[in-house]
């Protein structure tokens, strides 16, 4: 039988740039919640398939019928790029919790000189205004120590399962990386999950 705790209501927003991954992590952190028992919808809301495009998808947990996802109503905010972050705060209901990488990954028109990318400390300052508690993590160098830039992913995922936010744990996420994750990809990935813990316990 699940606990009270188990079958909490939650709302996931996950925000990214294409060839990053965030549809891969998305659907690891939803085997994840599946396998610890939990009631699962989660689903891409704008994909562009090209490197570089806004990626965005929703995990809801505990009941929902579909999953849709409108602006003040997010419980968690996943965001795999800062900037990408930052256009999602809209998303998070107030008091709620962020979670992002520190490693910007410019979009085109930055690189072309047509838009200027905001430095982090002012990321971090608009991210702090609207949530209750706030992780910036250096993905993409944690990934790099792990052998994968990819499984710098697996480290935020591991900071929010570390964090005590989401209605299971870090050891539910090491599960499911050994059951779904190729065996060529495990290894980078269990040390990436071993670097978001520690992450958090610094």
């Amino acid at each position: 039988m699940k606990t009270q705790e188990m079958q909490k209501r939650m709302r996931i927003f996950f925000t990214g740039v294409g060839g990053q991954g965030t549809l891969t992590a998305t659907t690891l952190l939803a085997r994840t919640a599946l396998e610890a028992g939990l009631d699962v919808v989660a689903g891409e809301v704008h994909g562009m398939a090209q490197r570089g495009g806004v990626v965005e998808s929703v995990m809801l947990l505990g009941g929902w019928r579909s999953p849709k996802l409108d602006y003040g109503e997010a419980d968690v905010l996943l965001g795999f790029e800062p900037l990408e972050t930052l256009r999602a705060l809209p998303y998070l209901q107030p008091g709620g919790a962020i979670f992002s990488s520190s490693d910007a990954l410019p979009p085109l028109s930055v690189a072309l000189g047509k838009a200027e990318y905001p430095d982090m400390p002012h990321i971090m300052e608009k991210a702090r205004q609207v949530a209750g508690q706030c992780h910036f993590v250096p993905c993409r160098e944690l990934g790099m120590q792990a052998g994968s830039v990819q499984s710098g992913n697996t480290v935020l995922l591991s900071v929010v399962c570390s964090s005590g936010v989401l209605p299971f744990g870090v050891d539910a996420l090491e599960a499911a990386i050994k059951k779904f994750l190729p065996p060529k990809l495990q290894e980078s990935n269990l040390k990436a999950l071993e670097l978001g813990k520690a992450y958090v316990n610094k």
